[in-house]
C-alpha cells in the first residue's frame, strides 16, 4: 500500500492540475470502489472549485468552494494520472508499479484548467467520498488519527508518552495509525534500521518507568523523519525532464537500505550482519539483527 511520502508525492503532482480550479464534470465509471460512491457523489463535484489539495496521514483531501471535502485513498493499487494537452504524467512511482490498463480508469475529473485527472484502481481498494468540513474530525476514517510525522505535534516527549506502558511491539505501535498517521511497514521498517533499534523491542522502551523519554525514542524519531523527508525529496527530483516552474512533481524514487533485502549484507559501517526477514503481526519485517537491539 503506498505510504505517507507516496502519498505527498502524488498530492504535490496534482495541485498544479486541480487547486484553484474548477470541477466541470465527474465521471464515476462504476458504482463502487472499497465502498459504494455517495448517490450524490457527482452532483457534489461539479461546478465546484478545488481551493486547497492536501495530506492527512495516506489520505488525500480536496477542499471544495461549497465548504465540503472530497477524501480520497489509493488503496492497495490506485494511481492518479494528468492528461493536459494530449500528454499524460503519473504522479508517484511506488515500490510496485502502477497499472496502466485503461479498463480500470473508473474516475475521472475534467478541470477547468484544461486538465483531465484519471483515477486508475485494478483492485478497486482505493476510494473517495465527500465529507462536510465541519465534520471532518468525526468521520469514521479520519477519526482518531494520530499526529503527523512531520507535524510539530510529533516529537520524541510525545511518542514516549504514548509508548509508555505498552506491551507490543515497537514496530506494531509504530504502525498504529493512533499513534502516528500516516506510517507504514516500508518506512517503519527503514526507520527502524537508522535507530538501530529492533522490530522487536517492547515499545514501552521508549520511557523509563519514570515516565523520561529514552535516547531510543529521540533516535527513533530523528529517523523517522530523515527517511520520510529523504523520501518526499526524491519524489521530487527523480525525473529527468522535471520542470521546477510547473510544480509537477517527478516519479518517486528511493532505495531501501533493509526492506527488500533479505539475505544482502548490512549497509552498516563495520557491521557485517546480514539482513533477515520474519512475519510480524502478518507483514514482512526486515531488520539486522545483529546491530538493531
Amino acid at each position: 500500500m503506498p505510504e505517507l511520502p507516496e502519498v505527498e508525492t502524488v498530492c504535490r503532482g496534482l495541485q498544479p492540475a486541480m487547486e484553484n480550479a474548477k470541477i466541470v464534470k465527474a465521471e464515476v465509471r462504476r458504482k463502487d470502489l472499497r465502498f459504494a460512491f455517495q448517490k450524490d457523489f457527482v452532483h457534489r463535484l461539479e461546478g465546484q472549485t478545488v481551493t486547497g489539495l492536501g495530506r492527512r496521514a495516506k489520505y488525500l483531501m480536496a477542499d471544495l468552494g461549497s465548504g465540503d471535502v472530497l477524501v480520497m485513498h489509493l488503496g492497495m493499487s490506485g494511481s492518479f494520472r494528468v492528461v493536459s494537452d494530449g500528454n499524460a504524467n503519473m504522479p508517484g512511482q511506488f515500490h510496485h508499479p502502477r497499472a496502466e490498463d485503461r479498463a480500470h480508469d473508473h474516475v475521472l475529473f475534467h478541470m477547468s484548467s484544461g486538465a483531465l485527472i484519471v483515477f486508475n484502481d485494478p483492485r478497486r481498494f482505493g476510494y473517495m467520498k465527500i465529507v462536510a468540513r465541519g465534520a471532518i474530525e468525526e468521520d469514521p476514517l479520519l477519526k482518531g488519527l494520530g499526529p503527523e510525522p512531520l507535524g510539530n505535534e510529533f516529537d520524541a516527549d510525545m511518542l514516549a508518552r504514548s509508548c509508555a506502558n505498552k506491551k507490543t511491539s515497537l514496530k506494531a505501535t509504530l504502525l498504529d495509525q493512533r499513534v502516528v498517521a500516516g506510517l507504514g511497514n516500508i518506512y517503519v521498517c527503514e526507520a527502524l534500521f537508522r535507530a538501530r533499534l529492533s522490530p522487536r523491542r517492547l515499545a514501552a522502551t521508549l520511557s523509563t518507568k519514570k515516565g523520561e523519554t529514552t535516547d531510543h525514542a529521540r533516535r527513533l524519531v530523528e529517523a523517522i523523519h530523515a527517511v520520510l523527508n529523504q523520501a518526499i525529496k526524491a519524489g521530487g527530483s527523480s525525473l529527468r525532464d522535471h520542470r521546477q516552474t510547473t510544480g509537477e512533481l517527478g516519479y518517486f524514487q528511493h532505495s531501501f537500505q533493509v526492506y527488500d533485502r533479505e539475505g544482502e549484507k548490512c549497509q552498516t559501517k563495520g557491521c557485517g550482519g546480514i539482513v533477515r526477514r520474519f512475519t510480524q503481526n502478518g507483514r514482512s519485517t526486515f531488520w539486522c539483527p545483529k546491530c538493531q537491539k
